[in-house]
């Protein structure tokens, strides 16, 4: 049994923090009923001219539960989700919960391989999606298991005016036909205007699953980790309990990482609910408007990644934003470089919390205390209230590390996954005696500051988004002019990573670094898409032919430290005008 000895990071949490979470033993949607109930009238949701309070989206969310009752959602059924950061994303999410099924999050950039894989594995019977996204799943229909359609607009999303001019200027656009049928293809603006307000019960919480969030997980292929209601809930509590903020605060979230990514979810869009806060949903990240809205609506709690504050800073007017509006950020998904961590605080004054997570924890284990005082440099924090953490060695997975040794981090609390949709020998794996296998390599200090070294998995993040080498690897050997391919994550200061392709082409073929750009792009999200290309003429294996990822890491590493070597010396030579 764990004593207080084994858990040295109880000494420095912050006064007010608890060491024991209350875990979540209701509806996830209890949160929206509560906020409803004690702030009807304050506001959920901004975005461009509308306005949607606690009120309004509590009835929106349960008619349109009421819609999928009625066109034959039952509970425990998956219903995707395909949607950029909107307000009908947020209204389809609470929906779907209200009516019982399982949300399956789905990234809007994914391409015919990753929405087969994904909805096909789920099982999904309906879906709710963006009218633009609409012919890439037609195309797919018939290899799909959906068989309803819910589909919106962006005009969906504006208040008169601007909701009329939008639809003009689509109208004399590019035409889209969709066959709306109101037997299976539905419009959004008709499908649930009408409908009864429905609310399931939930009879288990911490068992009732809630969603399906597709991860590589340890091995890269997609698996689905199944999240209940105490697990989404429990994890917003234990974050509410290190950020200390309340529902008589007003806070503000601008949630511009995406909801369809569980840490933009949980940070975005369940955990400002939980205390009646004002979302600002933004479907597309562009700086210039994130700094807008910042000036016109002034959030207080800013959850971002890396790549994100990075790009903010670069931004050349950044000194006409007052940006001392932010209270609280919070950092996660890569390392946040400590020159862009100084540089943010002394932008906003806020508390940048940098932490740690995983899909299969609903995300978050780890986070740094809300003062800037108790944060140590690199580290991910210390694990959250009610949350055990250990590095244990890498051989058995068994044997605990003292402070300073580095091993395989491994995590156990309520916020933890009951296991993959459908995999039980994957679950096994990553499940062993109640503790969650990370794959990530770390080390814990004596003061119970965890720090991540490497992973001990192939996975690159770029730009904050997981990519899977050996997905991009299968994409590349699908050429049929590439005879051998490899992807590496090489370290980026822009984007965390950037992903690079070392391809060997076959024997007389000829290609350019813009068709192997090209062809991944057909086939690929965006982020997934190699940056940087390089031809071989072989590439480094093992003597049984495995090729030698870590190398080409290493190769790139060494490259990165002559250059960083060679401009610090030019740096430092003398001027021409000071030899003068």
């Amino acid at each position: 049994m764990n004593t207080d000895c084994d858990r040295p990071w109880f000494a420095h949490y912050d006064a007010f923090v608890p060491r024991v979470t209350e875990i979540w033993n209701k509806p996830l949607y209890a949160m929206l009923d509560e906020a409803a109930e004690i702030c009807p009238h304050r506001l959920a949701i901004i975005f461009q001219n509308t306005r949607i309070t606690y009120a309004d989206l509590l009835e929106r969310a349960e008619r349109f539960a009421g819609a999928l009752a009625h066109i034959g959602v039952k509970p425990g059924q998956r219903v995707a989700l395909m949607m950029p950061n909107l307000p009908q994303t947020v209204v389809a999410f609470w929906g779907i919960i209200k009516a019982g099924a399982v949300v399956v999050m789905i990234n809007p950039l994914y391409m015919e391989k990753e929405l087969t894989a994904n909805i096909g594995d789920s099982g999904a019977e309906h879906i709710i999606l963006l009218d633009r996204l609409w012919p890439r799943i037609a195309a797919l229909r018939g290899r799909l298991p959906l068989r309803n359609f819910i589909i919106t607009s962006v005009a969906d999303a504006l208040s008169f005016p601007l909701n009329w001019i939008f639809r003009l200027k689509e109208r004399f656009g590019v035409r889209m036909t969709i066959p709306y049928d109101n037997e299976h293809i539905f419009a959004w603006r008709h499908f649930f205007s009408s409908a009864d307000c429905f609310s399931a019960s939930v009879d288990n919480p911490r068992r009732a699953p809630i969603m399906l969030q597709y991860t590589g997980g340890t091995t890269g292929l997609p698996k689905g980790v199944t999240l209940t209601h105490a697990n989404l809930g429990t994890n917003c509590r234990q974050v509410l309990n290190i950020i200390h903020a309340t529902i008589e605060e007003k806070h503000v979230f601008l949630s511009l990482l995406p909801f369809f990514h569980v840490y933009g979810l949980t940070t975005g869009l369940i955990i400002p609910v939980a205390i009646a806060a004002t979302v600002l949903p933004l479907p597309r990240y562009v700086p210039q408007d994130v700094l807008r809205i910042i000036a016109k609506h002034r959030p207080s709690v800013f959850p971002g990644a890396p790549s994100v504050y990075t790009s903010l800073l670069q931004q050349k007017n950044l000194a006409d934003y007052d940006l001392r509006c932010i209270k609280i950020c919070v950092s996660g998904s890569a390392p946040l470089p400590r020159e862009t961590f100084r540089r943010f605080h002394e932008a906003t004054g806020a508390s940048i919390l940098e932490g740690y997570g995983l899909t299969e924890a609903s995300p978050i284990t780890h986070c740094n205390p809300l003062g800037q005082e108790g944060q140590r440099p690199n580290s991910i924090g210390m694990p959250v209230p009610g949350t055990d953490a250990r590095i244990v060695d890498m051989e058995s997975g068994t044997l605990p590390l003292p402070a300073g040794k580095m091993g395989e981090l491994i995590v156990r609390g309520p916020q933890v996954m009951t296991g993959y949709w459908r995999r039980p020998d994957e679950t096994a794996s990553a499940l062993r005696n109640g503790w969650l296998y990370t794959g990530d390599l770390a080390t814990m200090d004596e003061d119970g500051y965890f720090y991540i070294v490497d992973r001990k998995k192939d996975m690159v993040i770029v730009g904050g988004y997981n990519v899977y080498p050996r997905e991009v690897d299968e994409v590349l050997l699908e050429h049929p002019k590439i005879l051998e391919a490899v992807s590496v994550g090489i370290a980026d200061d822009m984007r965390g990573e950037t992903l690079k392709a070392y391809v060997v082409l076959r024997p007389g073929e000829e290609m350019t670094k813009a068709e192997v750009i090209a062809w991944c792009r057909q086939k690929l999200a965006n982020y997934k898409v190699p940056r940087l290309v390089e031809f071989r003429e072989e590439l480094p294996k093992t003597i049984v032919g495995k090729v030698l990822r870590r190398a080409l890491r290493e190769e790139e590493e060494r490259k990165r430290l002559e250059r960083k070597s060679k401009h610090q010396k030019e740096e430092q030579a003398p001027k021409p005008e000071e030899q003068a």
